[in-house]
Formats: structure tokens, C-alpha cells, sequence
């Protein structure tokens, strides 16, 4: 399904944009599955291990800063071993972190299980992001929003096997091992769709060198990826108790707000590539922005939890189209050496992470959430600043090679 290893095309396997196309979408939707288990079994693994409130918060950074330094392990692991066996060895050690999470005996070993699946988490994340980055190469066209509705998808799925197990009353070791299965199905059904010759990259001996400007290039995508993932972290982790605590919501209600902000992102993502196609890059971010700004103020100022509710939904609509144009946009900074510029783009992923759960906690804790919500609003001119940069250049899609026997088409 991916690029193979630098100097390594394998030879025997047709080229099928189609075919890596749906293996991707397959990685990405286990990665959404991964993700949500982790962050929605939380309060069940806290109580049955004792975690006390600021080691449990102090794990979920440890998390995001793991993932990061993943993401420079998944880069080494694809120069030497190509996406495909980075995507799937992310995938199975994943599966032994959610693993051990749900069985571990004690705080130690959780602590250790948190530590792998960060790590895993963030190789899988730029392997599977260079993939993508390829196949749209090979498209000529948006085709990022898929996989991030994919990914959207995935962490549906994968909340509600949560809800459903905890009403069962399974343990949590019970409802973590179903999600790992899932992942361990698609690590095994991944396989190799090679992508049209034109689409793979040169030997790393044969790539310049990225050098510092490249920063300077990245740093309007790193911004906007950095704003996305302090709105994100914020609704995400503190939405159900914004209700609970300032809205004077039910616990039934509390999870409404979470639940509509992924609804949201599921119907954004399903529309990016089309909007994309139609009206530009750089119109649909300014539009999304200005969206976000909106729907978190009308967080903020709620006078009731309905209308949080509405609110919580339209800032996932909007937020949910940023994240795939950065990563596609910074990609196309040097198709020769995307996953290189992924890497470096995720650590403003993670950076975005950290700071948007931890100042949203702390603002929380204050009994200030509605500024949790107000200040992130004010982010979003930092994303109209840098729409421009997501012009997207016309580029053609690569020819897949005839068969035998058939007559290419004439451009």
C-alpha cells in the first residue's frame, strides 16, 4: 500500500492507486479506533488502579510527548523498512500497549503500557501520513479528507464499544481487548499496493538535505496544526465536564457536547475533498477559521447545555478540515522527503495537545471554563494569517502503467 523503502520498489505487484487508497483508509480508521480507547477508557482505568488525578493527567501529556518522539522513530523505521512495515509493527505494538493497559497489575505497568502505545502511536501517525501524502501525489487531487473521516469514523466506533462494554459491565481489560482485536485484524490485512513509479521517493543518499529554511516553510502549517490541536484536546477532554460543572447538565447529558463535536468532524471531513476541488484550499481554511472562532465563543457565552451542545458540533465541523489541508499542504513542500516534513510537522501536533489539555485544565480547575473556551477563539486569526500558504498548485495525477495487450488513451 505504500511507498516502499527508499532504493527498495518491490517488483511483481501492480501499481493501484485504488487499492492503497483503501488500505490507507482501513490504517487510518484502526488509528481513530486506537486513539478513542485510550481517552475514553481513562476514567475507568483511573478507579481501578487508583490513579491518583495528577498522575492520571500527568500520563495523558506523557502520551502526546511519546508520540512525538515516535514520530521521529516511525521516520528511521521507514528509511530503513518502507511505510508498509512501519505502519503494521505501530499497528501490533499498539495492540500490545491497549493490551497491557486494560491487565496491568499496577500503576507501574500502566505507566509503561502509556509510554508504548504514545510511542507506537506516533510512528504509525507519520507513516500513515506519508502514505496518504503519496497517494494524493498519485490522485492529483484532495483525497485527505477521506482518510481523516476514515480516522473520525474509527473513534466513533470505538467510543460507543466503550459505552456498550461499561453497560455490559465488563471490565475494562474486556473492552480494550475487542479494540485491540480490531487492530490486529487490519495490521494482518494490510498489504503492499504499489504506487505509480513517479510517486516513489529517491534513495535518501540521493534527497538534499532539508536544511532550516524548510522551518521557516513549515512553521504557518505547524501554527495552524498547533491551534487545531489546542481546540481539539480542548472540546475532547473537557467538553462533558464544562456541562456538568458550569451548564449544570445531568451525567446522562454531560457527554452530548463530545459526542456532537464528533458528528461534527465526521461531516466535515466527508465534505473536504469536494470543497477542496471546488472553492481551494485557501478559501475553505479561512471559512473554517472564522467557524471555529464562532462556534467556540457560543461555547463560551452558552446559556444552556443545548446550545453548547450546537456549538460543540459546529467547531468540530469546522476544525475537522484543517488538520488533513495542513498535512497535505506541508507535504508538497518536498514530495521527495514527505516523511521527513511529516515528522517535523507533528511535533506541533503534539505540542497542541499538551498545551490546549493542560491550560484547559488548569482554567477549569479555577471555575473559569468559559474562558477555556473564549481564549483558544482568539487562535483562530493565526490561522486566517497563514490561509494563504494553502494555495494548492495544480498538479496532474500519475498515469498507472497499461497492461499488455491495452492502448493508452492520448492526453
Amino acid at each position: 500500500m505504500s511507498v516502499s523503502a527508499p532504493g527498495r520498489a518491490e517488483t511483481g505487484r501492480p501499481a493501484s492507486k485504488a487499492g492503497a487508497r483503501r488500505v490507507a483508509t482501513l490504517v487510518f480508521a484502526a488509528q481513530g479506533v486506537s486513539i478513542a480507547a485510550v481517552y475514553t477508557t481513562v476514567p475507568a482505568v483511573t478507579e481501578r488502579l487508583g490513579l491518583a488525578p495528577l498522575l492520571t493527567t500527568t500520563l495523558m501529556v506523557t502520551v502526546a510527548l511519546m508520540a512525538g518522539a515516535g514520530s521521529f522513530l516511525g521516520l528511521a523505521a521507514i528509511r530503513v523498512a518502507g511505510a508498509v512495515a512501519t505502519m503494521r509493527g505501530a499497528l501490533l505494538t499498539a495492540v500490545v500497549a491497549l493490551t497491557l493497559i486494560g491487565v496491568a497489575p499496577g500503576q507501574a505497568t500502566a505507566v509503561c503500557a502509556y509510554v508504548l502505545f504514545g510511542i507506537a502511536i506516533g510512528a504509525l501517525d507519520v507513516g500513515i501520513n506519508t502514505q496518504a501524502a503519496a497517494i494524493e501525489r498519485a490522485y492529483g487531487r484532495s483525497v485527505f479528507g477521506s482518510f481523516y473521516l476514515a480516522w473520525s469514523v474509527g473513534g466513533v466506533v470505538s467510543a460507543l464499544l466503550t459505552a456498550a462494554a461499561a453497560r455490559l459491565e465488563w471490565p475494562v481489560a474486556g473492552g480494550l481487548a475487542v479494540q485491540a482485536g480490531i487492530l490486529l485484524v487490519v495490521a494482518v490485512c494490510v498489504r503492499t499496493h504499489a504506487l505509480p513509479a513517479a510517486t516513489e521517493s529517491p534513495s535518501p543518499s540521493a534527497q538534499p538535505p532539508l536544511g532550516r529554511r524548510l522551518w521557516i516553510r513549515l512553521l504557518p502549517f505547524g501554527l495552524v496544526l498547533l491551534v487545531v490541536y489546542v481546540v481539539d484536546s480542548t472540546v475532547s477532554a473537557w467538553s462533558a465536564v464544562y456541562l456538568r460543572r458550569t451548564l449544570d447538565a445531568s451525567l446522562t447529558v454531560a457527554p452530548m457536547a463530545y459526542a456532537a463535536y464528533q458528528a461534527g468532524t465526521v461531516a466535515g471531513r466527508a465534505a473536504t475533498d469536494r470543497l477542496v476541488q471546488r472553492f481551494g484550499a485557501g478559501a475553505v481554511v479561512r471559512t473554517a477559521a472564522l467557524l471555529v472562532a464562532g462556534a467556540l465563543a457560543g461555547m463560551a457565552a452558552a446559556p444552556s447545555w443545548p446550545f453548547a451542545v450546537l456549538a460543540a458540533g459546529a467547531v468540530g465541523l469546522g476544525a475537522s478540515v484543517l488538520a488533513p489541508l495542513c498535512l497535505a499542504s506541508a507535504a508538497r513542500l518536498r514530495p521527495d522527503a514527505s516523511e521527513a516534513v511529516l515528522a517535523r510537522l507533528n511535533l506541533f501536533n503534539y505540542a497542541g495537545v499538551v498545551t490546549g489539555g493542560a491550560v484547559s485544565g488548569l482554567l477549569g480547575s479555577t471555575g473559569e471554563f468559559r474562558l477555556a473556551y473564549a481564549a483558544p477563539a482568539a487562535l483562530a486569526v493565526l490561522v486566517l494569517a497563514a490561509a494563504r500558504h494553502f494555495a494548492q498548485p495544480p498538479h496532474t495525477a500519475v498515469q498507472e502503467p497499461a497492461t499488455p495487450g491495452t492502448v493508452q488513451p492520448k492526453s
